[in-house]
């Protein structure tokens, strides 16, 4: 198995539309729209938090030497979050056991894709840990509020059951990543004082990169 394949098990290409595809299916019934109102605030604020971490480095070098950290990984952070929910309702129709074995696949199964991050050499350790952290206490804590509140999805049909399937298959197929990393370049020139984005051979300079004022401005008169 190559790991740069199954690493794609947690790019936005494919995990974005499986967001999108639990909104759909929590949607679709008034008595899980508060659940749905819930997956989308705490997985828009795992989403927010690792843009913020990755902009924050790339624009302004805000990161650490020490841990070799330059913001949570995407790919442990999305997987973390989504595959857990994913299954959770996928196997809705199921017994409490297979169920609950589904969502502990879907943790097992974020840090496999955590790990092939690490062996090909896409992150640090601790970039990919903070990731799947995040991500599991952003599923975690979804999937409690919807035990508290004996949340049941009785109506997903057959059709919806193959939707969830498919969708990921015709994704994985394709293989087409998603250009996040750039755009988030892109955001990092357009409101940072730099003209390039920070990148990891900086964080382990002796001396951060020079800001474009910084590049400028006269040396003082001795």
């Amino acid at each position: 198995m190559s790991w740069h394949w199954f690493t794609f098990f947690g790019d936005s290409m494919l995990l974005l539309p499986c967001a999108g595809l639990i909104v759909v299916i929590l949607l679709l019934k008034t008595d899980t729209r508060q659940a749905c109102w819930q997956w989308l605030m705490l997985f828009c604020l795992a989403g927010g938090i690792v843009c913020a971490s990755k902009l924050a480095f790339m624009g302004w070098g805000i990161g650490s030497r020490t841990y070799d950290f330059t913001g949570f990984s995407g790919h442990s952070a999305l997987s973390a979050s989504i595959w857990p929910v994913m299954l959770w309702i996928l196997f809705s129709r199921a017994h409490p056991a297979p169920r609950a074995a589904a969502v502990a696949g879907g943790y097992l199964l974020a840090l496999a894709i955590g790990i092939s991050r690490l062996i090909i050499q896409a992150h640090s350790l601790s970039e990919i840990v903070s990731g799947l952290v995040l991500g599991y206490v952003i599923s975690t804590s979804f999937l409690l509020m919807q035990f508290r509140r004996h949340t049941h999805i009785r109506f997903l049909t057959n059709g919806q059951i193959v939707a969830m399937l498919i969708l990921p298959l015709l994704l994985v197929v394709q293989g087409k990543k998603a250009p996040t990393q750039n755009l988030l370049e892109q955001i990092a020139l357009s409101v940072a004082p730099v003209i390039k984005v920070y990148t990891r051979d900086d964080l382990h300079r002796p001396s951060p990169a020079l800001r474009p004022e910084q590049e400028t401005r006269p040396a003082p008169a001795s």
